[in-house]
């Protein structure tokens, strides 16, 4: 791993960041009924290799992450999102289960600084897609300054989601 400041970290594990990913999901899953998303390995594969992936650790063990790129990882001709210039988007965010049970800040620590992160490369907007039946997720993001755009969309295999950004200008 290298320092990427703050006690975060620029994840070069990509089985440490998948494990962390999948147990995050199952997490959530169980919590709300929604399932879980579908998870490539070589999709974090190429994800830690780009440096895209901040890790926290805990006690030497991953504990909480989030990917913050350039590039979209979802159609963004299906997004309403407003315009901007130089927006980068936040996706795979995760806790740790037993950090989360236990009430820790991870989440809002992911979030604050993955703002940061973004304000400080430039970026006018941080876009994110979320699953809305994630109340908690969604509410902490609401909380960070995120701003919903456009409806809720769906699909046949019953995954939901929504679009948000937060303006960094």
């Amino acid at each position: 791993m290298s320092a990427a400041g703050s006690g975060w970290e620029i994840a070069d594990d990509p089985a440490a960041v998948h494990d962390l990913l999948l147990a995050s999901d199952a997490h959530q899953a169980e919590l709300t009924g929604s399932p879980a998303p579908a998870r490539r390995l070589a999709s974090t594969e190429f994800l830690v290799g780009s440096g895209f992936v901040h890790l926290a650790r805990v006690d030497g063990a991953a504990a909480a992450m989030f990917t913050l790129s350039d590039r979209p990882p979802f159609d963004l001709a299906q997004a309403e999102l407003p315009p901007a210039v130089n927006p980068l988007y936040l996706q795979r965010l995760a806790v740790r289960p037993d950090l989360l049970r236990a009430g820790s800040t991870w989440g809002v620590r992911c979030v604050r600084r993955a703002v940061a992160e973004a304000a400080g490369r430039g970026a006018d907007s941080l876009r994110c897609e979320a699953n809305p039946d994630l109340a908690g997720s969604v509410g902490l993001l609401t909380a960070c300054g995120f701003l919903h755009s456009g409806p809720v969309h769906a699909d046949d295999s019953g995954r939901r989601w929504v679009h948000l950004h937060r303006p960094l200008v």
